[in-house]
């Protein structure tokens, strides 16, 4: 069943626990109350249900059940859309895991909707249970703690992230700098621009919750709230701006390095084949002494010559010997 929880409030304190979710909408006229429903990974059929009985927009159900939406806020009849993206950092991957939780208020319910795997219960609902005089504000405060609870979930996301950036610039100077590294960052950087995306749009969603969407009974009470979301919020933003940043720096010293690593390689193989053509062509000098000699030719007078043989030996040193010193004198011996 894709229900997680289902009950209704009357002035923050539960009262009842509908067996079914068609019968929610009778218990919260009966008690004239607040229901609040829970589902993850609901079927088009269940969604439907609860759908029909409160008057959700079919738009808005249709977004909850595909999911993959961009984190937003919509107003429509008075009621509220709310889409954001918890996030959790997995150590071992180095990624980001991402869910889609969908939160329809109105005047006198609440209906969330969780695509990812993995945790389904809500701890706000655990929280605000335990202070009845906050839940008491209603479906408001409901979502204020939702996104509470959001956003406090990015905090592990952030340190996790940031602990690989460190590493990474340990790296960068280190013996890890290899051609692997430049994938990591380009991974990382990767995941950072994924979060920010995740976390920019609650900037404008808790401003205009804050502005627009607060009951004047219940604006002492949740302004403050939802000003303290808003600024945890706004720190988080920061600091992927930041991560971006250096990601960015880490990516153009890497290439630097690289480059300059390249640079070096080919400076010493240029060395190597200088050494190795000098010392072709001081051993090229005598062979053609000797080539030119071994011929055989009948008419060549240095064979008939006392001084030949001595003479072809010392024109092959003088001629390894200048050779030698011609490459020393350039540097490539």
């Amino acid at each position: 069943m894709a229900v997680i929880d289902n009950a209704v409030y009357v002035k923050g304190v539960r009262v009842a626990d509908p067996p079914s979710v068609d019968l929610t909408l009778d218990v919260m006229t009966e008690h004239k109350g607040m229901g609040w429903v829970e589902f993850q990974r609901p079927s088009a059929e269940e969604l439907g249900i609860v759908a029909e009985e409160l008057g959700l927009h079919e738009l808005y159900v249709e977004d909850a059940l595909k999911g993959h939406q961009r984190p937003k806020l919509e107003t429509y009849d008075g009621a509220l859309s709310v889409v954001v993206k918890p996030a959790r950092y997995v150590e071992v991957d180095e990624v980001v895991e991402f869910g889609d939780l969908h939160i329809f208020t109105g005047p006198s319910y609440v209906v969330t909707v969780r695509q990812e795997a993995g945790r389904a219960r809500c701890r706000a609902r655990a929280r605000l249970e335990a202070d009845p005089d906050l839940l008491a504000h209603g479906p408001i405060a409901v979502l204020y703690a939702i996104l509470d609870e959001v956003v406090d979930g990015y905090v592990p996301v952030v340190d996790g992230l940031e602990n690989d950036i460190d590493e990474i610039e340990d790296d960068l100077f280190g013996e890890a700098n290899t051609a692997g590294l430049s994938r990591r960052i380009y991974e990382l950087h990767r995941e950072v621009i994924t979060f920010q995306r995740a976390v920019r749009p609650l900037v404008r969603i808790l401003r205009e919750l804050h502005d627009r969407h607060v009951p004047e009974a219940a604006e002492d009470a949740l302004h403050p709230l939802l000003r303290d979301v808003f600024d945890h919020t706004v720190r988080v933003n920061e600091r992927i701006d930041g991560f971006r940043t250096l990601l960015d720096n880490a990516l153009t010293v890497h290439a630097a390095i690289v480059g300059q690593q390249q640079t070096e390689a080919a400076f010493r193989q240029n060395e190597q084949m200088k050494k190795i053509s000098s010392w072709a062509a001081i051993l090229f000098a005598p062979s053609l002494v000797g080539t030119v000699y071994g011929m055989n030719f009948i008419h060549m007078p240095e064979r008939n010559w006392l001084f030949g043989y001595p003479f072809a030996l010392t024109l092959m040193g003088s001629l390894s010997f200048t050779l030698y010193r011609v490459f020393k004198h350039m540097k490539w011996l």
